[in-house]
């Protein structure tokens, strides 16, 4: 399995200094901006507009959520939702801005105004360039805390969301999603100086932070009641966005953070005096996520997908995370329903 081989890749941290990351980009938290980008073309149109409950497995039937996903489709035909937003002339898309190397601004910009860039960012411009075409200000981003994600997406806000999200079960009640473009798995973050060495009984009276609405909590409280997180540790530190988890830690209000490995490696990327604890725990798959009946939408995006991971992801993936992930073997296996 590909989260396995992120075991052996986590590694390696670069030496951008945390709390100057952290001012730049507090100041910008939250805004609607139109950005330009030049990426490559990409035909239009899929068929079907709604989605039928076979369309998308139900929690309870649900087992492999990463492989819950609809077949791709493109074609000169669109769907509702796509004909929508090619009329519209943009695509409008919920990120992260203060997950580096993910989804960020680059606070050593001389730019009064930073482009949002990362791993998630290409994958947006790519989708924007396939579906709207290839134009300045073909995307507008939005920046969406962890826990505003799916009602983001339910209210029309966006047309989906594209910020390191999990693909899980529960979250298919609410939301669809593509096919997985990532693979990873929760770890514990703390000081190099700490005594925690994983998860593990280490963490017994620690206080451990991790973001509201994330897939991080969710674990973190169903192992404790479960019996497989020890009883001592304190889990209520939550915050609205990941890296507020990075903040805590380095003021002393909270001993290790738990999230998905891939930001907790770019979290140590920032802060030289972090590292990871322990080897991952889970397995987790990123995808992006759209409406429940945006079934022309989601076709379209994994046909984007397709051919994004044989030109595109290892090139971004270079780019962004092999300094502090090590080599990769390349995107997870896909399969849909």
């Amino acid at each position: 399995m590909n989260a396995r081989r992120l075991r052996a890749g986590l590694r390696g941290w670069g030496g951008v200094g945390a709390m100057a990351v952290v001012c730049a980009l507090a100041a910008v938290f939250a805004l609607l901006l139109p950005v330009a980008q030049s990426r490559e073309d990409g035909s239009t149109g899929v068929d079907g507009k709604g989605v039928t409950q076979g369309d998308q497995a139900k929690a309870e039937e649900c087992t492999d959520p990463q492989d819950q996903s609809l077949s791709p489709a493109s074609g000169d035909q669109n769907g509702a939702t796509v004909q929508a937003i090619k009329e519209r002339g943009y695509l409008t898309v919920g990120v992260d801005q203060n997950s580096f190397r993910w989804g960020y601004r680059d606070p050593n910009s001389t730019s009064k105004t930073a482009q949002l860039e990362g791993f998630d960012i290409d994958l947006v411009h790519a989708i924007a360039d396939q579906i709207v075409g290839k134009k300045a200000n073909n995307v507008r981003f939005q920046a969406i805390p962890t826990i505003e994600r799916i009602p983001a997406i339910q209210n029309d806000k966006v047309d989906m969301v594209v910020r390191t999200m999990t693909i899980n079960c529960a979250r298919l009640e609410d939301v669809s999603f593509s096919s997985p473009y990532f693979e990873t798995g929760q770890q514990v973050l703390a000081p190099k100086k700490s005594d925690i060495t994983g998860y593990d009984d280490s963490l017994a009276d620690k206080r451990i932070c991790s973001a509201t609405g994330s897939t991080a909590y969710d674990t973190l409280e169903a192992d404790q009641k479960d019996g497989d997180l020890v009883a001592s540790a304190d889990i209520t530190a939550t915050v609205p966005n990941q890296l507020d988890c990075l903040v805590r830690l380095q003021l002393g209000e909270v001993d290790a953070v738990v999230t998905d490995g891939a930001l907790a490696a770019s979290q140590a990327a920032q802060d030289p005096t972090v590292e990871l604890k322990g080897e991952p725990f889970t397995e987790e798959y990123y995808g992006v996520a759209m409406k429940k009946d945006a079934a022309d939408l989601v076709r379209r995006v994994n046909q984007v997908l397709v051919d994004y991971r044989k030109n595109g992801w290892q090139q971004s993936y270079d780019k962004w995370l092999a300094a502090s992930l090590g080599e990769t073997t390349g995107p997870p296996p896909v399969q849909y329903r």
